[in-house]
């Protein structure tokens, strides 16, 4: 008969876990393409970030060409290049930290396309701040 100490009692057993969950996460799972793992997940916001900023920074273009609205579209130009600046960042961290291809659950196919959507979401609101420098 074995005599545990009280500390371990009161945890539960806790304590004797810690090298089985050290095993797990050492331990390479199988990922299809469906699995929803982190980096999908991660890299999945940075792309809707990216197109987020997109989407405002085509309405604040169209806005400070005269098509829709009144004014310059300065807001949205700002608000354009930080969530196009948001998405490259997080797609930049995606695709430096992973460490396989496409297919491998790291979402590294996910975070270029949060680089491209983000890149041109700076790019448009990059414009409609130019533009609205120029007539102001």
């Amino acid at each position: 008969m074995s005599v545990r100490p009280p500390l371990a009692t009161l945890l539960g057993g806790f304590g004797f876990a810690g090298p089985a969950a050290a095993h797990v996460l050492v331990q390479s799972a199988d990922v299809d393409a469906y699995t929803l793992t982190a980096g999908r997940l991660w890299s999945l916001g940075g792309a809707l970030l990216g197109l987020v900023g997109v989407v405002i920074g085509g309405l604040a273009l169209a806005r400070s060409t005269g098509r829709i609205g009144t004014g310059d579209g300065r807001r949205g130009a700002v608000v354009a290049v930080g969530a196009g600046l948001a998405g490259l960042v997080i797609g930049g961290v995606i695709v430096a930290a992973a460490k396989g291809g496409p297919g491998t659950g790291y979402g590294i196919v996910g975070g270029f396309v949060a680089l491209v959507v983000g890149l041109i979401a700076v790019v448009l609101g990059g414009l409609v701040l130019a533009r609205a420098r120029r007539t102001g």
